[in-house]
């Protein structure tokens, strides 16, 4: 089936070709960052009033893991703890921090009467995999193991994010399967799974939109190094064993490289006899999640999650 990009996304990308702006490739890193950072102006909706806003210092190995704790003005409390999601932000494991995904974090706390704690992790190639790896896992065990103190009901603690972030989300659910903590669910949008990159969508043409094809190999070469992509804490699809993994909630693309890999690892994880809820947005493309100014079916998605995430507990 060709992909056809809704109305507004088809106006976004057009907007985006016309303004010139150099493919991340030609760039080094902090510069292709700052370009990221600046787009954030024009896409981001107009945030919700929270609560609180506050930034956390989570003790690692290697120092200390900048994070941001979101906090919603209506709160689903039982017995004075609340739910809670570790957001994981995209950006291709180089790229995105705590500001680029500010506002989809604070939608996602209004929207869903929980707390978000975003975690702003080691990106490449300055800290190459699986530093992204150890320190998603490392952020989500040390929220578990505090979870009292920061108000957080530990039996309800969700982890997710977007692209990369969906990655490392998938990857934290399968090592807090096999390690702690228990996790109440996980949120895979638009999720990379398999560093193989041989499904149909890595090679058509139409799906080649801001995330382009070219883009993904630069991402992964930054990321890997000379790492082994088949490694599951890379690519979650090659893992053993889907069994026993918290419920899911998976969000595809029409025009997004990744969409055939996150479809397949929607049937792996309802293989396993996992719960899926399964959301694919066919005139979309990779990256629509966060620009809710511009894209309403961004917000159609964070209300739609919202309920899902209302549902599991």
């Amino acid at each position: 089936m060709p992909v056809v990009l809704d109305p507004d996304a088809a106006a976004v990308y057009k907007a985006f070709q016309e303004a010139g702006r150099p493919a991340y490739e030609t760039l080094t890193a902090p510069e292709a960052r700052e370009y990221y950072r600046a787009a954030r102006v024009v896409s981001n909706p107009e945030p919700p009033a929270l609560e609180s806003s506050k930034p956390l210092a989570i003790p690692a190995p290697h120092g200390t893991i900048p994070a941001r704790i979101y906090t919603p003005t209506t709160l689903r409390k039982r017995d004075g703890l609340a739910p809670c999601l570790v957001f994981l932000h995209g950006g291709g494991w180089v790229i995105g921090d705590l500001d680029t995904h500010e506002v989809v974090c604070q939608k996602l706390a209004h929207e869903g009467e929980l707390m978000v704690i975003s975690v702003d992790y080691r990106l490449a190639p300055e800290h190459k995999f699986p530093a992204a790896v150890d320190d998603a896992v490392a952020a989500t065990r040390w929220v578990a193991a505090n979870a009292g103190d920061l108000g957080i009901d530990v039996s309800r603690l969700v982890v997710g994010g977007d692209s990369a972030g969906g990655n490392l989300t998938a990857v934290v659910a399968l090592a807090a399967r096999d390690g702690g903590p228990k996790l109440a669910g996980q949120l895979l949008v638009y999720p990379a799974t398999d560093f193989a990159r041989q499904h149909p969508s890595h090679r058509e043409p139409e799906t080649s939109v801001l995330l382009t094809h070219s883009v993904i190999g630069w991402f992964a070469n930054h990321y890997l190094g000379g790492a082994e992509s088949s490694d599951w804490r890379a690519s979650p699809a090659r893992a053993k064993s889907f069994a026993g993994l918290p419920p899911a909630y998976v969000l595809t693309a029409g025009a997004d490289p990744l969409r055939d890999e996150g479809d397949e690892y929607a049937k792996f994880l309802k293989d396993a006899g996992v719960p899926v809820t399964y959301r694919h947005f066919p005139g979309q493309f990779h990256g629509f999640f966060t620009m809710g100014k511009l894209l309403n079916q961004a917000n159609v998605a964070v209300t739609e999650i919202s309920a899902w995430l209302k549902s599991l507990n």
